[in-house]
C-alpha cells in the first residue's frame, strides 16, 4: 500500500515533477484526516494528513516512495442558490453563515449540501435552486484556509 503523509501545491512544487497517479474524492472524503482509498489508476492509498486541514481540489500527495498523486474533486449532490443581484446574494450569504454550514461561494451564487429548509430559505429571498451535481469546495473557515497560505504542509505522525 502506497502512504502520503506529505501535501504539495500543485502550482509551484510540483511543476517540474510528472503526477503519476490521481485520487478522485468527494468534499467528505477531502476532509478526513487518515483515509484508505484506491487511486483513480486502482492502487490503494493511506493517507495520514494534519487533523482540520482538508485535502483542496488540484493539490497534490506525495507518497512516501516519492510518487505524486493529484486530488481530484468528484461530483455530488448539491444545491446552488444563484441570485440576480448582489443584495439579495449578500443576504442570503449572512443568513446561511448564521446557520453554520459549509458553503462555497461564487460569484452570485452559493453552494451548500441538499437541505430543503436552506433551499427554501434562499427561494424566500428570490434566489433560484439548481441541483445539478457538482463539485462541492466549500470554505475552509477563517482559522483552516490553506487556499491563501504556502501551500506546503508536512504531518509525519505515523498513527
Amino acid at each position: 500500500m502506497l502512504q502520503a503523509f506529505e501535501r504539495l501545491s500543485q502550482s509551484h512544487e510540483t511543476s517540474h515533477n510528472t503526477i503519476h497517479d490521481s485520487v478522485t474524492l468527494d468534499q467528505d472524503t477531502r476532509k478526513k484526516a487518515r483515509i484508505k482509498i484506491s487511486t483513480d489508476q486502482g492502487q490503494t492509498l493511506g493517507v495520514f494528513m494534519q487533523r482540520g486541514h482538508p485535502l483542496l481540489v488540484g493539490e497534490v500527495l506525495k507518497t512516501e516512495c516519492g510518487l505524486l498523486i493529484e486530488v481530484k474533486g468528484k461530483a455530488e449532490e448539491v444545491s446552488t442558490a444563484i441570485a440576480t443581484n448582489w443584495m439579495d446574494f449578500s443576504r442570503i450569504c449572512y443568513h446561511l453563515g448564521n446557520r453554520h454550514t459549509s458553503l462555497q461561494i461564487g460569484e452570485l451564487w452559493v453552494r451548500f449540501k441538499p437541505d430543503h429548509v436552506l433551499e427554501e430559505l434562499a427561494e424566500n429571498y428570490g434566489l433560484s435552486i439548481d441541483r445539478t451535481a457538482a463539485v462541492f469546495e466549500p470554505e475552509n473557515g477563517a482559522y483552516g484556509s490553506q487556499k491563501h497560505g504556502h501551500g506546503h504542509i508536512h504531518s509525519h505522525s505515523h498513527d
